[in-house]
């Protein structure tokens, strides 16, 4: 029988590299825009992501500035099936980011010569756009299909 995680559980889940889905609203009438994203989160901390990498604009950034909020999604693809959504406000826009913020998400998915190689090349090309936001949970919903969750 499914359960919810506990808050360690949780923590654990979204400690792991996962890539996360966000979504939020669009307004214009359209459904919410909802892509992958690379994030960072320390247990019991904010949520933190970077949008506009390769001197790309991206609607979601404009998207995420009007309203104020988001979804972001965590899961475990293989059994035992986990996930974990939280709802949560922005409570900061850095851009650009700091070199050891973006190095803080970038080091959770690329070994770190890599990791350093990206964060370098994005915060030094001239047409930079890069954004950091900054997440603050209010609202989480999680789901365990393990074994020992009946």
């Amino acid at each position: 029988m499914p359960r919810t995680l506990s808050e360690q559980e949780r923590d654990a889940l979204l400690a792991e590299p996962h890539v996360a889905v966000l979504s939020v609203a669009s307004g214009d009438g359209r459904p919410p825009l909802t892509v992958p994203v690379w994030y960072g989160y320390q247990p019991g901390s904010a949520i933190t992501f970077f949008t506009e990498t390769m001197g790309r604009k991206a609607r979601k950034t404009d998207l995420i500035r009007q309203a104020g909020v988001v979804s972001l999604c965590v899961q475990r693809e293989t059994f035992p099936y986990r996930y974990a959504t939280v709802e949560g406000r922005v409570v900061g826009v850095d851009r650009p980011p700091t070199a050891e913020q973006m190095l803080a998400i970038v080091r959770r998915y690329l070994p770190e010569e890599p990791a350093r190689g990206f964060v370098d090349a994005e915060l030094g090309n001239p047409a930079s756009r890069i954004v950091l936001f900054t997440i603050e949970p209010e609202r989480w919903l999680t789901f365990d299909l393990s074994e020992d969750a009946g």
